[in-house]
């Protein structure tokens, strides 16, 4: 399956076209107003990164590292310095900490591990190793399923599991791109989702396969997040974000509500830093605001809109909202109450961005009037831009 939906690399959706969601005209409107004790926001870029020659697909920022992985298979790493920043091209193309056998996806670090997704099936495991000279190694300590998972099911035919006519697989393995990956709170565990329509559930300590839900979307599955409170967000080409919770005492997930307002694909998700309010960005141009009402439900606001083209990647850093987009911008909100506001929209990418990193600066409180952020985003363009925003506080 290869993701042609909005005609980009890398996403998986069948819709033909991507049109901006008429039913959340109104609500647009209501979510859109100016709050005027914002103030005026600042930002700039400080670097463009040019060190890749494939385009860039995953994002993971970890202490003072950020991770990069690109669609030529491999995984990059830049040292995240606020306070200095100076893009050196040799340096990053020199730097491959870490090499695939198919498209990375998405990335997810963990302590001193790496956990990568990729278009060949697979989840690998690697170990971040700290060389003398402060440079980063990452070796390969397992691939997912694990030989151990792959030999216990193969002994037992009703591990076996239809995923075409003539053809069939163990249920721990994927058989399409796996899209994206999150960890539990406790991170105890590690979510996978993929293009096959599956979300699978590892273990983080032996990387054993604990649980498959087969044929939990109706289409490709393009994002994962997961709650405080355990409850594991999926969203899908099928326009639909499912909603999977393990109740005490079961040992399984349950489907506990289906979210159904988009109009077209989804292709990203990201919940607010206390979990309580989900963002979702679809081939619809529009960025859909859902909170839980009193009987715990979760409920569509209102929709953030702006972006000409699909959304396809959103990031959370503290009460700020980012959003990429095919129209080649990022756009940054923020919510004060139930009322949000486009504060900035950043312009410099050459094609759609792909993934977004962001982290609030904490080196760049001034008193309490204002804060900072730092921004990376990767592109089509095959550029890494790093941007300072500096945000009044109100």
């Amino acid at each position: 399956m290869d993701g042609t939906a909005c005609h980009l690399p890398g996403h998986s959706n069948k819709n033909p076209e991507c049109h901006a969601n008429p039913r959340f005209t109104s609500m647009t409107a209501q979510l859109n107003q100016e709050d005027h004790h914002l103030g005026s926001i600042l930002h700039h870029c400080t670097a463009t990164i040019k060190g890749h020659t494939s385009y860039i697909s995953s994002l993971a920022l970890a202490g003072n590292i950020l991770y990069v992985g690109s669609s030529d298979n491999e995984i990059r790493t830049l040292k995240h310095n606020p306070l200095n920043y100076v893009a050196n091209d040799e340096n990053l193309a020199n730097n491959v900490v870490a090499v695939g056998k198919g498209a990375v996806k998405s990335l997810v670090v963990l302590a001193d591990k790496l956990f990568s997704a990729h278009q060949d099936h697979k989840i690998r495991v690697w170990k971040i190793r700290t060389q003398k000279t402060e440079n980063l190694k990452c070796e390969l300590i397992a691939t997912l399923p694990t030989l151990g998972d792959r030999a216990l099911t193969l002994l037992n035919p009703s591990n076996q599991v239809q995923i075409r006519r003539h053809k069939k697989s163990t249920w721990v393995h994927h058989v399409d791109t796996v899209s994206a990956l999150a960890l539990s709170r406790d991170e105890s565990l590690l979510y996978s989702v993929s293009w096959d329509r599956t979300l699978k559930i590892w273990r983080t300590s032996d990387f054993k396969c604990l649980e498959s839900i087969s044929n939990s979307h109706d289409d490709a599955i393009n994002a994962v997040v997961v709650s405080n409170d355990g409850d594991v967000y999926t969203g899908s080409a099928d326009k639909k974000i499912k909603v999977w919770r393990k109740i005490p005492g079961e040992k399984k997930h349950t489907l506990i509500s289906t979210l159904q307002e988009h109009g077209f694909g989804i292709n990203a998700l990201a919940l607010s830093m206390e979990g309580s309010v989900l963002y979702s960005g679809a081939c619809d141009r529009s960025i859909l605001v859902w909170e839980k009402d009193n009987d715990n439900n979760m409920v569509v606001l209102g929709a953030l809109g702006g972006h000409k083209k699909a959304i396809l990647c959103l990031s959370v850093a503290l009460d700020l909202i980012f959003s990429g987009s095919m129209d080649k911008t990022i756009r940054i909100w923020r919510g004060v109450g139930k009322h949000y506001s486009c504060l900035a929209v950043l312009e410099g990418h050459l094609a759609p961005v792909k993934c977004l990193a962001t982290v609030a600066d904490p080196c760049s409180r001034n008193g309490r009037s204002s804060s900072n952020y730092i921004v990376y985003s990767g592109s089509l363009d095959c550029d890494i831009k790093v941007w300072k925003i500096f945000v009044p506080l109100y």
